[in-house]
């Protein structure tokens, strides 16, 4: 399972767009060049990429199907299984 991951995140960072990249303490990668930002776990086996409009709002998705919508500390989280799940500044939840 994780050579595939691998190979994701190898080619997610083959570009020059993330030039900027530091492993932090929990063991993570992570490069960003502003706009768009990526990583790896490798506690997890998980990559990630996150993109951000001219709105504000930020697209992150994992190598295991999940995609999140976030914007202002509020967001919307689809995972690969189908569930959906919100987060306000007054409320939270999942369906």
């Amino acid at each position: 399972m994780q050579v595939p991951v691998i190979l994701l995140t190898l080619m997610l960072f083959s570009s020059n767009e993330f030039a900027n990249c530091v492993t932090n303490e929990r063991g993570r990668i992570v490069c960003s060049n502003g706009q768009d930002a990526g990583g790896f776990n490798s506690n997890t086996g998980t990559a990630w990429k996150s993109t951000k409009n001219q709105n504000g709002v930020t697209t992150t998705q994992t190598s295991r199907g999940g995609t999140a919508k976030t914007k202002n500390g509020s967001g919307v989280y689809h995972g690969a299984n189908g569930k959906d799940c919100y987060k306000t500044a007054n409320s939270h939840g999942c369906n």
